[in-house]
């Protein structure tokens, strides 16, 4: 488990470094992210509206840009659906 929280965190902090602070995930950052590395979970990642909805599910501060507590819940809800979770 230990390998893939680096893994998580080490992918969150080199895209969110792409454009501006490398604490947060802009739009376009974690469009790549998300169309990039998870494009088995996330379906139509290059479509702007699943991007934009997706985001503002997890946007909590409406800022526009996610930070990692933020993203985390998207890893979590995925893990949990994949894992045959209900939430």
């Amino acid at each position: 488990m230990e390998a893939a929280i680096s893994t998580l965190v080490t992918q969150f902090k080199t895209y969110a470094g792409k454009d501006g602070s490398s604490s947060t995930l802009s739009k376009d950052e974690f469009q790549h992210l998300v169309a990039s590395q998870l494009p088995n979970y996330v379906k139509n990642a290059s479509d702007p509206a699943v991007i934009d909805q997706l985001m503002g599910s997890l946007d909590e501060n409406n800022d526009g840009e996610l930070t990692f507590s933020e993203f985390w819940q998207l890893i979590g809800k995925l893990a949990s659906k994949q894992g045959g979770f209900s939430q």
